[in-house]
């Protein structure tokens, strides 16, 4: 799939801002710092559809993007990070779980780590939460230029057994910097949606 057409549709931070449930939507989750804005203006041939900041833990909303006006990709909020407070990180809980348990149009929630470090207490804690709702099966293994040709199978490895991932779930090594794995990606993604 070519993405030929993207542009943010919606920022919500509650069901009402939400955009009609008209178009299958694909959701990115990820620890704060993780690439995920850098995964999503690879994916969409954007420079800065989604915001790169050298601060992590900008996203504080629920972000729709609108794609050929075929399907949604979701970016939600960052989780993991230490400088927010308590109570915003809570709200910011309140708000995904909010989306992910009642968005009906909601087809898979693609997970991101960061493919140098076995996953954070809150990457297993959102992966099984994510299995819960029958959202889990797809990681993205982020800045795989960081890691050699021989670490990257351990390195996936290590996410797997970490995130106790079933054999047939599928872990994607991309790097934004080398523009690699996006093509994957768009494949998995094609194919959940039913999209040439």
């Amino acid at each position: 799939m070519i993405v030929k057409k993207a542009e943010l549709e919606a920022i919500a931070a509650a069901p009402k801002q939400y955009p009609q449930a008209d178009l299958k939507e694909i959701a990115f989750a990820g620890r704060s710092n993780v690439g995920k804005s850098s995964l999503l203006n690879l994916l969409t041939n954007r420079r800065s559809l989604a915001r790169v900041s050298g601060n992590p833990g900008k996203t504080r909303t629920i972000n729709f993007y609108r794609i050929n006006d075929a399907f949604r990709i979701v970016d939600l909020p960052g989780y993991g990070y230490a400088r927010v407070s308590k109570s915003e990180s809570e709200s910011w809980g309140k708000m995904m779980e909010t989306y992910l348990s009642g968005r009906e149009n909601l087809v898979k929630v693609v997970q991101l780590v960061d493919i140098r470090h076995e996953p954070s207490a809150q990457d297993r804690q959102m992966y099984e939460y994510l299995q819960y709702y029958g959202l889990d099966g797809i990681v993205v293994a982020t800045k795989a230029d960081k890691v050699s040709r021989n670490e990257l199978q351990k390195c996936m490895s290590v996410i797997r057994k970490s995130l106790q991932m079933k054999p047939e779930d599928v872990i994607i090594p991309v790097s934004a910097l080398k523009r690699t794995g996006n093509d994957k990606v768009m494949e998995v993604i094609s194919e959940l949606l039913g999209i040439e």
